[in-house]
């Protein structure tokens, strides 16, 4: 409603002269065509701003994440790996594995492996670390993770900031989300 009332009030003096005199205002005209090429330009701007993360490009804490399935669809295992790419050392915190289904998700927090607690993990410059992940104490936890298409593993650090993540597809599904 305000973004209307704006809009308005600035055509209203072009509006008016042409219901007047059935000639457009060559002044005007002008001084519309660059509040349009404006506006245009700011939110050009803001959706590249918000595509490209300000954080991610200045940051000196970077890492690689990927994820490597045992099979193409239904995996047993997953095997994630994290590299360290940036300038400086990386503390990071459990990594959030998150099971996606459209518009339900189930998060786990990965602690460690067969018992061990490995989290927090100090991981140097040009190092990279690898778990292997079983998914059947999940779906033994809960039997309808076994549909949900897709899992992502996000990272942070011990500060709370997100350090990057990454998804994979296990099940057929015919719309990519």
């Amino acid at each position: 409603m305000i973004k209307a009332s704006i809009l308005l009030t600035l055509l209203e003096k072009p509006l008016l002269h042409y219901f007047q005199t059935g000639w457009p205002p060559i002044d005007d005209n002008l001084h519309l065509i660059l509040l349009v090429v404006l506006l245009s330009a700011v939110f050009g701007v803001i959706f590249i701003i918000k595509k490209i993360r300000y954080s991610t490009l200045f940051s000196s804490q970077k890492v690689r994440i990927e994820i490597g399935k045992s099979r193409l669809y239904y995996p047993e295992f997953i095997k994630f790996t994290i590299t360290n790419t940036g300038n400086t050392d990386v503390d990071f915190d459990r990594p959030l594995l998150v099971f996606d289904n459209w518009w339900m998700k189930r998060k786990f927090r990965i602690s460690g492996v067969e018992g061990r607690n490995i989290y927090p993990l100090f991981l140097e410059k040009g190092k990279t670390h690898t778990l292997n992940i079983d998914l059947s104490p999940f779906y033994g936890y809960d039997r309808k993770l076994k549909s949900y298409p897709k899992i992502r593993i996000s990272v942070f650090s011990i500060k709370g900031k997100y350090l990057g993540g990454h998804a994979v597809y296990i099940r057929k599904t015919l719309i990519k989300f």
